[in-house]
């Protein structure tokens, strides 16, 4: 048959075959005038395999397949299956068992609870996104807005007419979706656990199919379809990626031939006993290229922009969340796991070299350093890293009493020590809105209006502080619950004047980031940023300036507390400042103590400076001058 040549299958053995998902799976293709499937699967330890499906009543006993020499891969041709038909390999274990397996390279697969795998074609779509693609190729994304919208498809919004589940396809919801991102200024959406899972509950991060966008909302073409509207609309893509883990699942990659084939064959190695998932083995070859080719599949086959990579932190440290014993030091008596490493720094390099423009997100919660930068001077080589730490930080500060905020003052500005040390994503995520954490909105301390009017100033403290943005589906308009994948976003709350006027307040929020380089543009240096006053901890006041590239200076004041303070004066640069946004503008449902629109220096010192502006600063507010430039 020779479909798989020896070349696939050293290079595959070597871990470099990057494109092996066209080799591998279930192919349409045409023998000796009979048209039908090719089936390739690697399955080394396995004493024989078979295919089942629709096609042979499931029968393991009636489609084999033929070992290919060495190579632990097995082949089979079969006339007349044909797209869209299910499938399974029956793998026939050396202990004389018959396990049935979906295809770890299938392009499909059915809907849950269904785990089978479907034949698909993933070839010739009619891609329209080629604008996109050559602006994105000129940009350099670091000095680049980057606004996310963090989104699980399954809970944004219902249609209990479409199926008993409320789903709506890819290709309807991006329509609704992109319209909303777009009137809301956002630049990106992220999309939640897009890979095949078989469990709601996980919300797409216990993976079985890897290189299978999830059934329950169409299959690849539709998925193709909203990326493709997304780009029309100049949204760029991002997918959460699951290299870290896999589930136990039957059907699954578990002891996939009868042994730990893509896991640790240790368990203090290869489990992550909290999760109850397995950890993939980075240091086979052949586990190696199959994670770094789907990395690049979704890019290459999908457009994706970016993959945000899922719990980095979880794969570098051998004793992540295990108990003395549960754990085995590496070669050198240290707590990192040195294959996974190499595997990162190999993954990233393969996608940029093969798409520069692509960006690759860790999400890591540590202090491990050089996340995000070149492999060729010792760093994991992202571009960005989720900053946790300010994350934790902030949500800890903004839920305290404002009367005991003085004394954790330093929760606010601690993130600048290290601020420029990787690039950054501010990430308020799913993570932060679930499992009794309570919403975004009713974090913040106080009675309703309180409430809202920390959320507004939090917002806007986020997209002065230095880091690209995310925030999670329903925080933008207020959502009381906290996220339930089982439910749609509260949007009819938008008919009570808080939640619209907050809705606008981000909206506008947004735009303003987008058009103001000041706020995005130098993010990797002090010479974007400096301190007006990082220590009025008894006021609860925090002030600060930005800077970009011309030297334009936006100035940053947020008041944490419950007091406002008439007359205040803010040490800045001499010259003319046009207020921006204030959050405490009756527009945004604010009360408006503040007056006017610009506002003069006068020579008078205050912050260490010789020149001073003038106004109120409202209670729980925050407000963001533009120095005007001089003709």
């Amino acid at each position: 048959m020779n479909f798989i040549t020896e070349t696939d299958r050293y290079i595959f053995g070597q871990g470099t075959h990057y494109e092996i998902y066209n080799k591998l799976g279930a192919h349409l293709v045409e023998i000796d005038g009979q048209k039908g499937v090719y089936f390739a699967v690697w399955a080394p330890n396995a004493a024989y395999v078979s295919v089942v499906g629709e096609f042979n009543q499931w029968d393991p006993h009636r489609n084999g397949m033929q070992a290919i020499e060495t190579s632990g891969i097995w082949e089979a041709f079969i006339p007349g299956v044909k797209e869209w038909d299910t499938y399974k390999f029956a793998i026939h274990t050396r202990d004389g068992r018959i396990i049935f397996k979906a295809d770890p390279y299938a392009f499909h697969s059915e809907v849950r609870p269904g785990n089978a795998s479907k034949v698909a074609n993933i070839d010739g779509f009619n891609w329209t996104d080629e604008k996109w693609i050559e602006k994105k190729d000129k940009e350099n994304p670091t000095e680049q807005p980057m606004s996310i919208y963090e989104v699980h498809l399954g809970s944004w919004q219902k249609d209990y007419e479409k199926n008993e589940w409320g789903f709506i396809p890819y290709d309807e919801i991006a329509e609704k979706l992109v319209k909303y991102v777009k009137e809301m200024g956002y630049t990106h959406v992220e999309v939640m656990g897009i890979s095949e899972h078989p469990l709601d509950q996980s919300w797409g991060y216990q993976v079985t199919g890897y290189y299978a966008p999830t059934s329950r909302y169409g299959g690849p073409r539709e998925f193709m379809k909203f990326v493709d509207i997304m780009h029309a609309n100049d949204i760029g893509v991002i997918l959460d990626w699951v290299p870290a883990h896999f589930p136990k699942d039957e059907c699954g990659l578990a002891n996939f031939d009868g042994t730990p084939l893509y896991e640790y064959p240790d368990p203090r190695k290869g489990e992550h006993f909290e999760w109850g998932t397995k950890v993939f083995n980075y240091e086979k070859n052949e586990v190696k290229n199959f994670l770094i080719a789907n990395a690049l599949y979704w890019v290459e086959k999908y457009h994706v922009d970016a993959l945000r990579v899922d719990a980095v932190a979880s794969m570098l440290y051998l004793d992540y969340d295990k108990k003395e014993g549960e754990w085995i030091p590496n070669e050198n008596g240290g707590n990192y796991n040195l294959q996974a490493i190499a595997f990162l720094q190999k993954l990233n390099s393969a996608v940029f070299n093969a798409f520069p423009n692509a960006l690759m997100i860790a999400e890591e919660s540590t202090a491990f350093p050089l996340i995000t930068r070149p492999t060729d001077v010792g760093g994991l080589g992202f571009n960005f890293k989720w900053n946790m730490g300010w994350m934790n930080d902030t949500l800890s500060y903004i839920e305290k009493d404002p009367y005991f905020r003085s004394s954790c003052h330093n929760k606010l500005t601690f993130s600048m020590c290290y601020a420029f040390t990787e690039n950054f994503v501010l990430p308020i995520s799913h993570d932060e809105v679930v499992h009794g954490k309570k919403s975004l909105l009713d974090k913040m301390h106080g009675k309703l209006e309180q409430k809202f009017s920390s959320l507004r100033a939090f917002n806007l403290y986020m997209f002065a502080h230095p880091g690209k943005k995310l925030s999670f589906m329903g925080s933008e308009i207020g959502q009381f619950k906290e996220w339930d994948y089982k439910g749609g976003i509260e949007f009819f709350l938008l008919k009570y004047d808080n939640h619209k006027k907050l809705q606008k307040f981000n909206r506008e929020l947004n735009n303003i980031y987008k058009n103001t380089p000041a706020l995005y543009e130098i993010e990797d240096s002090w010479e974007g940023f400096n301190w007006i006053s990082a220590d009025e901890c008894d006021n609860n006041v925090l002030s600060f300036v930005r800077k970009d590239k011309s030297g334009v200076e936006l100035v940053c004041i947020i008041n944490f507390s419950g007091n406002d303070y008439y007359n205040y004066r803010l040490g800045v640069s001499e010259g003319r400042y046009k207020l921006l946004i204030n959050s405490d503008d009756k527009k945004y449902a604010g009360r408006g103590i503040l007056r006017g629109k610009t506002f003069n220096t006068v020579k008078k010192s205050a912050h260490g400076k010789n020149y001073s502006i003038k106004f109120n600063l409202p209670a729980l507010s925050g407000i963001y001058f533009i120095k005007s430039i001089e003709k």
